[in-house]
């Protein structure tokens, strides 16, 4: 490889590095208060057996209201 290929590779992970900016992670009382919100609201098919799936909803619906919830707080 010629020095303008190498340089320009090391330009561009440079500027990547430098976009990426690291989220910020949520409390263990938020990530609980919203977990709890998603339990209430999206209740087990079979109580005590979270893989059986939620007697309402969807998935995605239970990720989304946990999303807003978080996003919230």
């Amino acid at each position: 490889m010629n020095t303008a290929r190498l340089n320009l590779l090391a330009f561009a992970a440079i500027a990547y590095v430098l976009a990426v900016s690291p989220s910020d992670a949520i409390t263990v009382d938020v990530a609980r208060t919203c977990d709890a919100l998603v339990a209430q609201r999206f209740p087990p098919r079979l109580p005590g057996n979270p893989a059986a799936g939620s007697a309402k909803g969807s998935a995605t619906d239970q990720r989304a209201l946990f999303q807003r919830c978080v996003a919230r707080a």
